[in-house]
């Protein structure tokens, strides 16, 4: 029965070893005082994602280094796979961008809007919207 028990033991280490490199990294900037950001890394993080943050001063100037638009803003921005992530995106709309890999560059959920994840607000509709390379947009995902 030993070896019964250390192969499967063997199994399950090796499978859960698969999905942590599997497991796509996000990388978030963000305030250290703001707790929505910190709702949105949890969303992250339950579904998946390994997520490391660092906390800036300048969202805005980090935001433009990381070629988001500052129009499209919220309270943080994030990288996974080459893409930029503004505010709080869902992370299905996440999973699919991974998946489709459109030339863009990225995913943004503008402002803070009350239902989306990591905020705890009414259910308000929004639209993550598909940024494109030359900065012009279109709806990705209506929530």
């Amino acid at each position: 029965m030993k070896p019964l028990r250390i192969a499967l033991a063997l199994v399950l280490i090796s499978t859960s070893a698969a999905f942590a490199q599997g497991a796509p990294k996000v990388e978030v900037f963000k305030n250290a005082s703001c707790g929505c950001c910190g709702g949105w890394v949890d969303h992250m993080r339950q579904n998946g994602f390994e997520v490391t943050t660092h906390d800036v001063d300048d969202i805005p100037a980090t935001r433009k280094k990381l070629g988001m638009p500052d129009r499209l803003g919220s309270c943080h921005s994030a990288k996974v796979a080459g893409y930029v992530i503004e505010g709080h995106v869902p992370a299905a709309d996440i999973r699919r961008l991974l998946k489709e890999k459109p030339k863009a560059i990225g995913l943004a959920v503008p402002g803070m809007v009350p239902s989306s994840p990591g905020m705890d607000g009414p259910k308000t509709a929004y639209d993550t919207l598909l940024v494109k390379r030359d900065g012009s947009t279109h709806i990705f995902a209506s929530h």
